[in-house]
């Protein structure tokens, strides 16, 4: 049973912080305002988030960039069909001097991982993430290893009609908690780029607005985003309504329902209010429900879908 948290809304100088970190972002990816306060919705609620696009929209752009404006440390693996589950976690290594293994950690002990183009890996490299995506520990040798935190996954995938990708598998899917997509820049933002020849602001020239330390007490306080007793009738109305569609094969898991929750309060957070509304619900709800509703046949318009369910599904 979920239970709804009172707690002071964030203090002033985090608002501050907030504001400073999104406005900074948004001088690096150019007219993509909502996905970019996805994206950091994201991170405040402790998810992990997947960008599906073709090449070249910036999506590793917008991976270094959230990297570095929040002062975290940041490592990037390009995954291919060859790579190994070990390339990834770490390897223990025999130390003939010392006669004792010692483990070389991978990059998947970092604070933000960029898992690029993570569908033309193997489903058993991808499923070497599942552990730590969810567990936040990495087991090998018979040793668990904890990871950093904070722990932040940004998974970017190509289109699956793009030769050499394998699709992710729906328990790995579900770990996500939002999947947004770039798409073309506006025509504005286009020839800023080209204007620019795209050097209006690098990534590797961006300050840290934050450090992990600021994180985890902002992640902190999005937990304490009260949650009233309709809003969790209205989340409730919402799974059932995904449950009970005749298009889709399953529904919003009770995970996934708890993922909605986390999701919204963050939302609620960034717009600096103590308790999240059903606007907050909406707001997000296509980012997280996206991945987690196969649908029945070939054509469905999911998005189509999904707005047809927040239209119809009445608000307590």
């Amino acid at each position: 049973m979920m239970r709804a948290v009172t707690s002071a809304p964030q203090s002033l100088s985090h608002a501050e912080t907030l504001k400073a970190a999104l406005a900074q972002l948004d001088g690096v990816i150019l007219g993509k305002p909502g996905q970019i306060r996805l994206a950091v919705a994201c991170l405040l609620a402790r998810g992990h988030l997947l960008i599906e696009d073709q090449p070249g929209v910036g999506k590793t752009t917008l991976a270094g960039a959230l990297a570095r404006t929040f002062g975290l440390d940041f490592r990037r693996v390009q995954f291919t069909a060859d790579l190994l589950p070990a390339d990834l976690t770490g390897i223990s290594v025999w130390d003939a001097p010392n006669s004792v293994f010692r483990f070389h950690q991978g990059p998947v002990f970092s604070e933000v991982l960029l898992a690029d183009e993570i569908n033309r890996a193997t489903p058993r490299t991808q499923g070497a993430l599942l552990e730590a995506m969810e567990e936040r520990q990495v087991s090998e040798g018979g040793v668990t290893r904890p990871l950093p935190d904070p722990f932040f996954v940004i998974a970017t995938q190509n289109p699956a009609a793009f030769v050499g990708t394998l699709p992710l598998p729906e328990a790995q899917l579900d770990r996500f908690l939002m999947t947004i997509t770039l798409g073309y820049p506006d025509p504005r933002a286009e020839r800023t780029l080209l204007e620019t020849g795209g050097r209006s602001q690098s990534v590797r020239d961006l300050g840290a607005v934050l450090d992990a330390p600021i994180l985890l007490q902002m992640q902190r306080e999005v937990d304490g985003i009260h949650a009233a007793g309709p809003l969790l009738d209205y989340l409730q109305l919402l799974a059932r309504a995904t449950r009970e569609h005749p298009g889709l094969s399953v529904g919003l898991s009770p995970r996934a329902l708890l993922a909605l929750l986390s999701a919204a309060r963050a939302w609620a957070y960034l717009a600096g209010r103590p308790m999240a509304l059903p606007e907050d619900v909406q707001a997000v709800f296509p980012a997280l429900a996206a991945h987690r509703l196969p649908v029945r046949g070939p054509g469905v318009d999911v998005a189509g879908l999904i707005s047809r369910m927040l239209a119809d599904t009445p608000i307590p």
